[in-house]
């Protein structure tokens, strides 16, 4: 029963990991480059939500939906103006760019007085509530991640496999090049994934704050989500939520059954031996290039 409840945290902590991930790889397929500001996107959609609830007075579910709708707006702009102008320049550019926007947006957040610098409780509707079911004791704030990431899931699913939108995303994902001598406007294809990549950051940040509260430092989380990316293979949407299931839930179990330290390092030690194994990830594509 101990080990049960011990799954049940660590896949909720893997599906937060997985919804960051989800950005990576959504913006990785669209521009093939790396953001490394998606933990803070994450971190500026839970400000969003809590601004709303506290300071403009809004419900809870107007509060999540304007939150989202907002970093999805953000994502497409900062896209267009300050990723679009340099891509093709050498990926370490645009990375460093990406790590920039993180600590402007950090700094920007903390420099806002009595916000900034303290931590704030999410006010949500189902803080603190437990269920309990045949002997085990279910966090109802883990069990709004989970269910929350399965609905995800099914949407973005829907959203590739039979829309025209997830059709065209796919294709310009494969061969951008091809894409657009076939008329698919891929410039406005990558800021739509840039903004779909800030959205499901914030929905992120917006079910992690009732866990871990809203403050500037949170979207340090980004660092374990990368890992989870590499995990479950760096070109694949599902990869992205099983490598952060397998992170969350070997980092539960190692911070339960190990001794100190080695939940810190757990995820790290996954991605090594995954490197190891299968370099490309558990539904990475296999590359090879022809001399």
């Amino acid at each position: 029963m101990q080990l049960l409840q011990l799954v049940i945290s660590g896949i909720a902590q893997g599906c937060i990991y997985g919804l960051i991930a989800l950005g990576f790889v959504l913006i990785y397929k669209a521009t093939e480059t790396v953001s490394f500001a998606q933990g803070e996107l994450m971190m500026l959609g839970a400000f969003g939500g809590l601004a709303g609830m506290t300071m403009l007075g809004f419900p809870y579910w107007l509060s999540v939906l304007c939150a989202i709708a907002a970093m999805a707006l953000f994502g497409v702009v900062l896209e267009r103006l300050v990723i679009r102008p340099i891509l093709g320049q050498p990926a370490f550019s645009i990375v460093m760019l990406t790590i920039g926007i993180g600590y402007v947006a950090r700094g920007l957040i903390t420099m806002i007085p009595n916000i900034g610098t303290e931590t704030h409780m999410l006010p949500v509707p189902y803080k603190d509530e437990i269920w309990q079911l045949a002997g085990l004791v279910l966090n109802v704030e883990q069990m709004v991640v989970i269910g929350a990431t399965g609905v995800l899931c099914t949407l973005l699913y829907a959203l590739f496999r039979y829309s025209k939108l997830g059709i065209a995303m796919q294709a310009a994902s494969q061969n951008q090049l091809a894409a657009y001598y076939m008329g698919i406007p891929v410039k406005r294809l990558n800021g739509i994934a840039w903004g779909l990549a800030a959205a499901v950051a914030a929905i992120a940040g917006l079910l992690l704050a009732p866990i871990t509260f809203v403050h500037a430092n949170m979207g340090f989380i980004g660092l374990k989500a990368f890992p989870a990316a590499v995990v479950g293979g760096f070109g694949s949407l599902p990869g992205a939520i099983v490598g952060g299931l397998i992170i969350g839930i070997v980092e539960s179990l190692s911070g339960f059954y190990l001794p100190d330290g080695f939940k810190d390092t757990a995820a790290y030690i996954v991605v090594l031996i995954m490197l190891v194994v299968k370099p490309n990830g558990l539904f990475g594509e296999k590359l090879s290039k022809k001399v």
